[in-house]
């Protein structure tokens, strides 16, 4: 009997243990960052550039499930003449994440977010060199990944997503409010890559 109510006392430790990140009214905070320069191997050609910062910060409104948002800046511009090769925006990307411990150092977790972005938009020349303002760009998307968070202590957790399931709308409407036809598009993606994970890190406390 007393080895029995020592082993019971061992679970739930480690439940509890493995909860303590994750747990109601507790915050998390961290974010994405990625910076990505293509050059072709054509003479003279300038490279084509995209850049993101997007910090998030949650709040564990249950035990496990967390509601956030992030908040953040997008760039890109292309190295050839485009009459829409030069993108800067302000992103906002409210997300829900559940998590399911599988240990006290290992948890799976689903996120499901809605980034938005408004930018605008210009010309580039043929040295890749941003022009004259072409408008103002608006992009709506749905986002549904998973992934793994690796906790080395109780405040810190390592975090390998992956896509998941994805739409996005894109759209650029001149001064006038027009759109402009040719400049945006509707994107969908489903799949994954397990070799190219996103890793991050994120810090709860």
């Amino acid at each position: 009997m007393k080895k029995l109510i020592l082993s019971l006392t061992a679970v739930v430790a480690i439940a509890l243990s493995a909860n303590a990140q994750t747990e109601k009214g507790k915050w998390i905070l961290g974010g994405t960052a990625s910076y990505d320069s293509q050059k072709s191997d054509a003479d003279g050609a300038k490279a084509s550039e995209t850049l993101s910062l997007v910090p998030n910060l949650g709040y564990f409104v249950s035990d496990n499930f967390a509601l956030g948002t992030g908040v953040g800046y997008n760039y890109s511009k292309v190295g050839t003449a485009s009459p829409s090769g030069y993108n800067e925006a302000f992103v906002v990307s409210p997300f829900g994440r559940y998590y399911v411990g599988l240990s006290d150092q290992f948890k799976f977790f689903g996120q499901a977010a809605v980034p938005l972005a408004f930018g605008t938009v210009k010309a580039t020349d043929a040295n890749g060199e941003a022009g004259a303002k072409v408008g103002s760009s608006t992009a709506v998307g749905v986002a549904l990944s998973p992934g793994f968070a690796y906790f080395p202590t109780k405040k810190i957790g390592i975090e390998f997503a992956f896509r998941g399931i994805s739409y996005n709308n894109y759209r650029v409407e001149d001064s006038a409010g027009n759109e402009v036809k040719g400049a945006g598009y509707d994107r969908f993606s489903i799949g994954t890559n397990f070799f190219t994970p996103q890793i991050g890190v994120q810090f709860h406390f």
